[in-house]
C-alpha cells in the first residue's frame, strides 16, 4: 500500500476538480421529472389538452405534489413514443 502526501494547496485544488467533474456529469443526465412543457416539447404537441388526455387515459406517468404542479415522467414519455415506432422497410 502507498501513501500520497500532498501539500494543502494542492489537496483543495483537486477536490475542486473532483467536485466540478461530478457537477458536469450530473449537469449532462437529464432530470426525471419535467414541466408540462418540456413534456410537450418531447411530445411535439401543441396543446396541454392533449397533455392532459395522455395523463388521463394512463399513457403517461404523472406526479402532482401541489394542486397545480403537474410533473410527468421523462422516462414514460419516452416508452409512449417508442410504442408507436414503425419500422423500415
Amino acid at each position: 500500500m502507498q501513501v500520497v502526501c500532498l501539500q494543502e494547496e494542492a489537496f483543495y485544488a483537486l477536490f475542486d476538480k473532483v467536485v466540478d467533474h461530478l457537477e458536469s456529469k450530473r449537469r449532462d443526465k437529464p432530470a426525471k421529472w419535467i414541466d408540462g412543457e418540456e413534456a410537450m416539447l418531447l411530445l411535439n404537441i401543441k396543446s396541454t389538452t392533449t397533455l392532459q388526455k395522455l395523463r388521463d387515459e394512463g399513457k403517461i406517468r404523472f406526479s402532482q405534489p401541489q394542486k397545480k404542479i403537474i410533473l410527468y415522467d421523462r422516462d414514460s414519455i419516452n416508452e409512449y413514443i417508442e410504442r408507436y415506432v414503425r419500422d423500415t422497410f
